[in-house]
């Protein structure tokens, strides 16, 4: 007879909001697996006993949605397929307490800087030597990271600080460290993210060191491209810039949310910064580097938004030509400063108006990748999806830009560039075929 063997407990991780929470997953993964424990992020099989829930908590849409991922992991846990469920990351952080009463079935929850405590769930140590590995649940070849933490700025509709804290900077030593490793586990493009790009530095150098991380990054043979998102507008750095134009494994791109243009929404929303500075800005970011896309996010149905701010905001997306926009609602949240405010734009409204923008600048998209057609471009082949091949250039960050339809007469390895030429443009999407 058999003896019994107890198995080993398996973990499925759940993530919900940015890129910088994917990170902390991975980390967490990557924990795991070092004290033995077999770990999936998002595992569509109900073969695991424990789930973590790593939720986001920036506005009532993504607060929905991570309550009911939770509710649905403790009606499996109340049917007797799974054995526990934790609960980590920014909803977690700002609601613990609230949420703890209403879901007492949650075997534990967890703040956004807590991994330490959610290992010790496990019975596992934290691997201090494990700092900078994780395990990746992007596609091997790129990799998003994470340069800070935190963000010292005061926007009014901003929880981010309260669930993030203070802007706490790592060193560029301990970041191009993990670059490395990122490359030699055949990482292509490396895509730097923070809640504010342009402020590393400042609390551990005294300056912002932006420029200087770029130039380490860019020597580490082997990367190929290096995406910059979430950079602030005020007081932005242009020295970035010149790294940027003579790297060229630098993307000539930038995400740069500006979140409004009409002066009034701008002050309102305390951005620091007029429209008028920021079309000077734009113009400096475009002669210092000719053919590079900027990226862009607004909010719509801030409160005491008018019409007429919603026609500025139109024309300033009709003279700026950005390449890529993309557009939030505002959302009411609690302990920040426009919370004082009355929330007076209905939400039909401010979903009417954020499809308007949107029209503007899906013609504008459509404008520009009509431009690209019969230009030949270097594309990241991404992954098949349903028998076509899709990729990226490096004007495009992945699942938020245009993606590339390839067309080709061999079978392409997901991670490898090739160079298309453009036949097709559609709003958001362009099409062609590979070339020698």
């Amino acid at each position: 007879m058999k003896n019994k063997t107890l198995k080993k407990d398996k973990v499925n991780i759940i993530t919900l909001g940015c890129s910088k929470n994917l990170v902390d997953s991975e980390v967490l993964s990557g924990q795991l697996a070092a004290n033995g424990f077999r770990v999936k992020h998002e595992s569509e099989k109900l073969n695991h006993n424990i789930v973590v829930v790593n939720t986001c908590g920036f506005i009532d849409k993504a607060k929905e949605e991570s309550v009911n991922t939770i509710l649905d992991q403790v009606a499996l846990k109340q049917a007797g397929r799974l054995d526990k469920v934790f609960v980590t990351g920014c909803l977690s952080e700002r609601y613990r307490q609230d949420l703890a009463k209403e879901i007492p079935e949650v075997d534990a929850w967890f703040g956004t800087m807590e991994l330490p405590f959610i290992l010790q769930q496990f019975n596992a140590d934290f691997k201090k030597e494990l700092l900078g590995e994780r395990l990746l649940a992007t596609p091997k070849h790129y990799a998003y990271l994470k340069i800070s933490e935190g963000c010292n700025r005061t926007c009014s509709f901003c929880a981010i600080p309260l669930m993030r804290g203070s802007h706490v900077s790592k060193t560029i030593e301990a970041i191009v460290a993990e670059a490395e490793g990122l490359v030699r586990g055949g990482v292509k493009e490396i895509m730097l993210i923070a809640q504010e790009l342009t402020y590393y530095g400042l609390d551990i150098y005294k300056k912002r060191a932006l420029p200087e991380l770029l130039e380490r990054l860019s020597d580490v043979k082997g990367l190929e491209w290096i995406r910059l998102h979430y950079a602030y507008p005020s007081k932005f750095p242009l020295d970035i810039l010149d790294v940027m134009r003579e790297r060229p494994n630098i993307c000539n791109y930038l995400d740069m949310p500006l979140q409004h243009a009409s002066d009034n929404m701008l002050k309102a929303m305390n951005r620091q910064i007029t429209q008028a500075e920021m079309r000077q800005l734009v113009a400096q970011i475009r002669d210092k580097v000719p053919g590079i896309a900027i990226r862009t996010t607004l909010i719509t149905g801030f409160p005491g938004e008018t019409l007429e701010d919603v026609e500025n905001l139109k024309q300033f997306l009709e003279d700026m030509r950005f390449e890529r926009v993309g557009i939030f609602t505002y959302s009411h949240e609690e302990n920040t400063s426009a919370y004082g405010l009355t929330d007076d734009i209905p939400a039909e409204e401010k979903e009417r108006r954020a499809q308007d923008i949107m029209e503007t600048q899906s013609e504008i998209s459509f404008e520009k990748n009509q431009a690209l057609v019969g230009r030949t471009l270097k594309v990241l082949v991404d992954k098949k999806e349903a028998s076509r091949w899709l990729g990226r250039t490096e004007y495009d960050s992945v699942e938020v830009d245009n993606e590339v339809v390839i067309h080709a007469d061999r079978e392409l390895i997901p991670g490898e560039f090739v160079n298309v030429k453009i036949t097709k443009a559609y709003d958001y999407d362009i099409e062609g075929e590979v070339v020698a």
